[in-house]
């Protein structure tokens, strides 16, 4: 079952990639916004295979947290990263610079040297009310000050680094909610799906989290968003699988590697998130190059 969660954890990374990328492609070729510019969009070829990258992600991540634990699924959706950047590169007609490539392998090679110490395992589908409610408050809290930190007047990559956080935090608690209420639609069926306050709450939870992201995009450098975005999912689903779901993680001496695994894939986000931001540079209408948004 681990083995299973793994594979369809990574097809998710890949998928949500995939989606991202040609999402971002189609998206960069207009110049209109609001409404007009989603009107334009559905009408582009890019944009659908992009949507079905998304929805594909979705269903992925479902059947990987219903198979294993969220401490082992959330960390590796950080591949998403490099599987981007590999996607986007050749679609923006740009060439990973060469030391992306360093960035890449410290992410691949951190995440399973981090994993395969850890080695997550004990999961559960389902959490009691009493673990939920201090898990749903330390987590908007948690979520809440970060927005409060974050206020105009701040220094752009800061507030940047801050909204990222706050939808990383978003991000895991809407895993962990996803997950309860996969395990729901697995052992009772659809009708016990819809009846289950969790699919209700990772759903407010997800728009949430994509708010916060556009926000954060918007409101400094890549290079800071970036690292908050994936390294905070990863330690926050850490800690709610462990805590709502009573996963566990190898301690003692297995320690040193998970840090060692950890720094790694701090190093090699750091690196990707620059070589992203690079890539992700398109011609605007005026002849300039501008972030595509």
């Amino acid at each position: 079952m681990i083995e299973l969660a793994a594979a369809f954890a990574v097809a998710g990374a890949a998928s949500n990639a995939v989606g991202t990328a040609f999402q971002r492609k189609a998206a960069s070729a207009s110049s209109r916004g609001g409404l007009r510019l989603l009107a334009e969009l559905v009408h582009q070829p890019f944009w659908m295979i992009g949507m079905a990258g998304v929805i594909c992600a979705a269903l992925f991540q479902s059947l990987a947290l219903v198979n294993g634990p969220l401490a082992l699924v959330q960390p590796l959706f950080i591949l998403e990263l490099p599987f981007a950047l590999l996607v986007a590169a050749p679609l923006m007609h740009r060439r990973l610079p060469p030391w992306g490539w360093w960035g890449v392998g410290g992410c691949v090679a951190g995440l399973a040297v981090l994993l395969l110490a850890a080695a997550p395992h004990g999961a559960t589908d389902h959490a009691p009310l009493s673990r939920w409610i201090p898990a749903l408050f330390l987590c908007t809290g948690a979520m809440a000050a970060a927005i409060a930190l974050a206020g105009r007047g701040r220094p752009p990559a800061r507030r940047a680094a801050l909204l990222a956080m706050a939808s990383a935090t978003g991000n895991a608690l809407t895993a962990a909610l996803l997950k309860s209420a996969s395990g729901t639609f697995a052992d009772h069926g659809f009708a016990a799906f819809l009846r289950s306050w969790q699919t209700y709450g990772f759903a407010l939870a997800g728009a949430a989290s994509v708010l916060l992201l556009e926000n954060a995009l918007q409101a400094g450098p890549l290079a800071a968003a970036q690292p908050a975005l994936t390294i905070g999912d990863a330690v926050v689903s850490l800690v709610l699988g462990i805590t709502l779901f009573g996963e566990r993680i190898r301690t003692g001496w297995w320690l040193v590697p998970e840090v060692c695994g950890a720094l790694m894939i701090v190093v090699g986000v750091v690196v990707l998130s620059r070589a992203v931001q690079g890539i992700t540079l398109v011609p605007s209408a005026s002849g300039e190059e501008n972030p595509a948004t």
